[in-house]
């Protein structure tokens, strides 16, 4: 439509062009606007058929992305690292985005050393101001001890061990300012008082969800270039690619409302291929993603092997008067109930029958048999003892982990321990420890070791129950499947036959597609809601 009640025809060939201009061009107050990162994409849409008025600052970044097309940065002498091939890839790929200032994730696979190729690009970024590094806990100590090894010429500073508010006020260039999560957003006010050069997030799933304190206390830092780095930038839903990119290149994805209406309505809830496809074009050249199968010839393999608990029959009738229990509960919902509250009773009975299937103790203390998956589990464990193998050993559920221990303890296996309650210094001391060879076993929980720990002492995982996302199951087995591997790992999962965890696993599939989707332009999946959630309760059952 060009007026009233009149239509100009244009061809299949225009029109799309219209469409992949929309994706990248936003309507703001009567005027379009063009984030940095999309300008080569609008560019390149507009050919050299349109003439355009544009900003001085339009004609600047072109001026600026001209200049970088045949720039082949070399790795800095500063940087005491022999850098593989996809490795110099990675921090050219890096340096490039910081001369041209547009923020970017740096998404290769756990254990690809992606902290080394960070360090080259802050090396470059030296001199100009300091750089803040928001990481987990557990990662915080790591990059102080990778800066002092590659690249000494940075003075690398652990936020939670100094006079903290005198470390932000005299960071200058050269200085590393390492803090977690946590203490960003309990002193927000604090970060976000002056500027930063260069902003890295590590494990930047951390603000996947853009709601939330930590990812509103990061927004809020002034920071000259941000970075992420994720093996896991997308585990769930396409709101977590949105909240990244709002916080690392601001723009680009436009408003929530916009980016809803424009890509996830059409490709989670009506598999929109050619949304998908959009979307997937407008975001790959800011997200870098490796993985070990396409770079590392000489890691060694992975054999992934699913091992079937049989419950007894005490185990199956409890599992099942508990599922019928749910199913009555939940079908019984009244009209009034508001769905938030139906979600969150339904995900309480999931957990119930998940604790279920690792063993009744969970649920009923009064449980005095064993569990048919703690007797798998202890039959595995003398097999790896009898060959001397070394397992890490992971569960969602600290009180599985509390069982198992004193099934150890009988037996007088040594072991390592670490959950969320284990205190930085002394994760790292146990860490220490196991790779040095002190404890057959490591037993971990998975939301507290599943990122940042370098085991490759371990050449057997255990997975105890299988979590909602398998791409949180990846990050953990690849503690022990890294560079600096020699013998082949062994991964197992056990499962308990007849129960939810069977279904869990055929949701793994799924979530591997929305992953693929848009990094690597595959399928697809969607966020799963309260119905899907009771249809699992109802088909969570033996035969």
């Amino acid at each position: 439509r060009v007026g009233d009640r009149e239509f100009a025809q244009i061809s299949e060939t225009f029109r799309r062009r219209l469409e992949h201009l929309g994706d990248s061009v936003v309507s703001e107050r009567g005027s379009l606007r063009v984030a940095d990162a999309a300008v080569p994409a609008v560019q390149e849409l507009i050919g050299e058929d349109v003439s355009l008025e544009a900003t001085a600052r339009w004609h600047e970044s072109i001026n600026r992305l001209d200049s970088l097309a045949d720039w082949t940065p070399q790795k800095p002498d500063a940087l005491d690292a022999t850098l593989r091939d996809y490795q110099l890839d990675g921090y050219r790929w890096l340096a490039r985005l910081s001369q041209w200032g547009v923020g970017a994730v740096l998404a290769d696979d756990m254990g690809l050393g992606k902290t080394v190729q960070a360090l080259g690009v802050l090396i470059d970024r030296a001199e100009a101001g300091p750089a803040l590094v928001v990481a987990p806990t557990s990662v915080g100590e790591n990059w102080v001890r990778e800066t002092q090894r590659f690249a000494p010429g940075l003075t690398a500073k652990l936020y939670r061990d100094c006079d903290r508010e005198e470390v932000i006020k005299t960071a200058g260039p050269g200085d590393l300012i390492v803090v977690s999560y946590q203490l960003v957003q309990r002193d927000a006010k604090r970060f976000a008082s002056r500027p930063w050069h260069t902003l890295v997030l590590d494990e930047a799933q951390f603000i996947k969800n853009a709601q939330t304190k930590t990812s509103q206390a990061v927004r809020k830092i002034d920071a000259n270039w941000r970075i992420g780095l994720s093996g896991t930038p997308l585990e769930n839903h396409l709101g977590e690619l949105w909240s990244l990119f709002r916080t690392l290149s601001p723009g680009l994805l436009g408003s929530w409302d916009r980016f809803r209406n424009r890509f996830a309505d059409p490709i989670e809830r009506h598999k929109d291929n050619e949304r998908r496809q959009s979307l997937a074009r407008l975001v790959r050249p800011f997200i870098l993603r490796r993985t070990k199968d396409n770079v590392l010839t000489e890691l060694p393999s992975r054999t992934e092997v699913t091992l079937q608990a049989e419950l007894s029959k005490a185990e199956r009738k409890l599992y099942e008067d508990t599922r019928m229990a749910a199913l009555a509960e939940l079908s019984g919902v009244g009209a009034d109930e508001k769905a938030g509250q139906q979600r969150i009773r339904t995900l309480a009975w999931l957990t119930r029958l998940r604790q279920l299937a690792c063993h009744p103790r969970l649920v009923d203390k009064s449980w005095k048999k064993n569990s048919a998956k703690l007797d798998l589990l202890m039959e595995l464990i003398e097999e790896l003892r009898e060959g001397e193998h070394r397992a890490l050993v992971f569960s969602q559920f600290v009180k599985h982990l509390t069982v198992i221990r004193e099934s150890l303890d009988e037996q007088g296996i040594e072991y390592q321990y670490l959950d969320g309650a284990t205190p930085a210094k002394e994760r790292q001391r146990r860490v220490d420890a196991f790779q040095a060879g002190d404890g057959e076993l490591f037993l971990i929980s998975l939301k507290a070791g599943g990122t940042g720990l370098n085991l490759t002492a371990a050449d057997y995982v255990i997975h105890l129950d299988p979590w909602w996302n398998p791409a949180v199951e990846d990050q953990a087995t690849d503690r022990a499947h890294r560079i600096g591997k020699e013998r082949p790992v062994t991964v197992y999962r056990l499962v308990a036959e007849g129960t939810i965890e069977e279904q869990i696993l055929q949701l793994h599939a799924d979530k591997r597609q929305l992953v693929a989707g848009v990094l690597d332009g595959t399928d697809r999946a969607a966020k799963m809601g309260t119905e899907d959630l009771i249809k699992l309760i109802k088909e969570g059952a033996s035969g």
